[in-house]
């Protein structure tokens, strides 16, 4: 069982994980020399090695040896590896490229409907059945999607990339069995080509040396370590339920950032926005009623023998 304390210092590493990757979103705007790619391929040639280190700390390299097995004797594993490493990156990229791009406010809108989709897909793929609260949730998110569609006729590309790679990206993790970090990590390899081509495309810091710059960017691998190890960190500490209660913290800092960035809500989109918040609300509350009756749950003894 779980002490307070345990689940206070989960709690506490977890929320600085989500307030590093709200600082990350922001950082763009201290690289406006940068292209989102450029940056991009910058933030994951600079983290790889520390996620392999954390691997190598933490003693998970049993999943890695795993893996390699399976790229050998699994026909077909190839081909999902390249395909989740292609969507992994899509989003990463996305999460650099948006904020400097006028599309902060998009895509913190996709993070907030991204739990909803991912309810919605365990229903279709998994048989996962759904809950009261969580089909209120869904109904809402769908009464926000229909105020946006009436609005605009589609959702902004940079939300639906969101919203539906993201679960697209978990989905093929699961029914793949490559649902933990060392997954992480073999996705990430797969990436360094198309990071490197995009650093070498870019040119700022191999054209010359410029000290500026190596310092933004070494500051820019720093932020994106320490968050993902804080995370990491976190996740033992915290049950399932609670893990992904904090899931809505950073859509709500990638939000605040972006209106500090500039971006301003058009008043026609704030019901769409109440919608989905209201929607989050809802599994957030669920999420907490569980956590509560879990915790005085009166505890079940042995029987004893007549």
């Amino acid at each position: 069982m779980r002490t307070d304390s345990t689940t206070i210092a989960g709690v506490t590493l977890n929320v600085i994980a989500s307030a590093l990757f709200a600082l990350l979103f922001a950082y763009t705007a201290l690289l406006p020399a940068m292209e989102g790619g450029e940056i991009y391929g910058w933030r994951i040639l600079l983290t790889f090695p520390c996620l392999s280190l954390f691997i190598l700390w933490r003693g998970y390299g049993a999943q890695i040896t795993t893996l390699g097995r399976r790229l050998i004797a699994e026909r077909y594993f190839w081909a999902t590896r390249l395909a989740s490493a292609f969507l992994l990156g899509a989003q990463l990229w996305l999460f650099m490229w948006a904020p400097g791009n006028g599309h902060g406010l998009a895509v913190s809108l996709g993070y907030f409907m991204m739990p909803i989709i991912m309810v919605v897909i365990g229903r279709i793929a998994f048989g996962d059945r759904l809950t009261g609260f969580q089909k209120v949730a869904c109904l809402l998110a769908v009464a926000g999607i229909v105020n946006q569609l009436a609005i605009s006729q589609t959702l902004a590309w940079p939300t639906l990339a969101v919203c539906v790679g993201y679960p697209a990206y978990f989905w093929l993790r699961r029914k793949t069995d490559t649902n933990h970090i060392g997954g992480l990590w073999l996705d990430m390899l797969l990436s360094l080509p198309a990071c490197l081509w995009f650093i070498l495309a870019g040119g700022h810091m191999t054209e010359a040396i410029n000290i500026e710059a190596i310092g933004l960017v070494t500051g820019l691998g720093l932020l994106s370590a320490l968050a993902l190890g804080f995370q990491a960190l976190s996740a033992p500490l915290l049950n399932l339920s609670l893990f992904g209660l904090l899931v809505y913290v950073e859509p709500v800092l990638l939000l605040g950032v972006s209106l500090l960035l500039g971006e301003v809500i058009d008043p026609r989109e704030w019901p769409t926005y109440i919608a989905i918040w209201l929607a989050v609300v809802v599994l957030m509350v669920e999420g907490a009623w569980g956590l509560h009756n879990r915790r005085y749950a009166p505890e079940k003894t042995a029987p004893v023998a007549e």
